[in-house]
């Protein structure tokens, strides 16, 4: 169930938040630091 649930977050997030891997993390500001550390959750739990 929670596996599935983040399975379908992580879908919902490529779809709807700004895509930050290209850009240099030093320079990013809190909130875009904020965006990229919960995608990184979302991800980590979807995952085996």
């Amino acid at each position: 169930m929670k596996k599935s649930f983040f399975r379908w977050l992580n879908k919902v997030n490529k779809a709807v938040l700004p895509k930050l891997s290209d850009k240099d993390p030093t320079k990013l500001t809190k909130i875009q630091k904020a965006i990229l550390a919960y995608r990184y959750f979302v991800l980590v739990n979807s995952l085996d």
